[in-house]
């Protein structure tokens, strides 16, 4: 090898690691192309609510019939599972949350603690925590990648302002999530949820998963499903459809 070529290839060694550097992906620049393969900014931007409807399964193959709301605006939910008459109900109306549990002979609506209002308002979102990081305080780091099922995926993790974290884990061919893990405190205690996202389908432009699966950490034997068999964008909603239901003995 002459001089020259020695040369040539000891500077080229030298930029390696800047050019490595600059080729890794940033949290920023794998958010904004998470955002265009979900339908970009403009599809999201339009999108002020959405409804869902399918099968709520529990293991044992335990199905109940789902419906849920969400809208933009103060980012309010609701939720219904019914089976053989009795409907459970869960809402966040843009501040606090509430539930009816008549599985639990409970006919009058409850009031949520603050922990589990700000769980049910996060996964109640139109745009879910990721997308609306930037827009709520909070902050997204990228954690290199890890194989999920043989997919050498993407980790994204969001810290919201009260601490509660998500990490995302995003197929790379389509930027889309194909699984999520929450860790929240509820009531003082940690609580660790893992998500498994699929079956993307468009609604007015932009991809939601139609199959979520959830359990807890360290019991994924006992997942539950949520299957999506109609959604619809943009549906009319009014905060009377989210707030919590007075008791008949309160009217009184």
């Amino acid at each position: 090898m002459t001089l020259k070529a020695v040369a040539a290839l000891a500077a080229a060694i030298a930029l390696a690691p800047a050019a490595w550097a600059q080729a890794q992906p940033t949290a920023e620049s794998l958010l904004a192309r998470h955002i265009d393969a979900l339908g970009g900014q403009q599809a999201l931007a339009a999108l002020n609510s959405v409804e869902f409807d399918g099968e709520l399964r529990f293991p044992g193959d335990f199905k109940l019939t789902y419906k849920e709301v969400r809208a933009r605006e103060n980012g309010a939910s609701r939720t219904e599972a019914a089976l053989q008459g009795l409907t459970l109900t869960q809402g966040f109306d843009g501040k606090s949350g509430w539930r009816i549990n008549p599985f639990q002979g409970r006919k009058d609506a409850e009031t949520m603690s603050a922990d589990e209002a700000r769980s049910i308002a996060d996964s109640g979102s139109v745009l879910g925590p990721l997308v609306n990081a930037k827009a709520d305080g909070s902050a997204v780091s990228y954690l290199g990648r890890e194989d999920f099922d043989g997919t050498d995926a993407y980790r994204l993790k969001v810290v919201q302002k009260d601490g509660d974290e998500f990490v995302y884990l995003l197929e790379p061919e389509t930027m889309l999530a194909i699984k999520m893990t929450e860790t929240r405190r509820i009531r003082g205690a940690q609580q660790v949820t893992e998500y498994e996202l699929g079956d993307y389908e468009k609604v007015a432009g932009v991809y939601f998963p139609m199959s979520i699966e959830s359990w807890q950490d360290g019991q994924s034997s006992q997942r539950q499903r949520v299957t999506i068999e109609k959604a619809v964008a943009n549906v009319p909603v009014t905060p009377a459809m989210f707030a919590q239901p007075v008791s008949p003995s309160s009217a009184k």
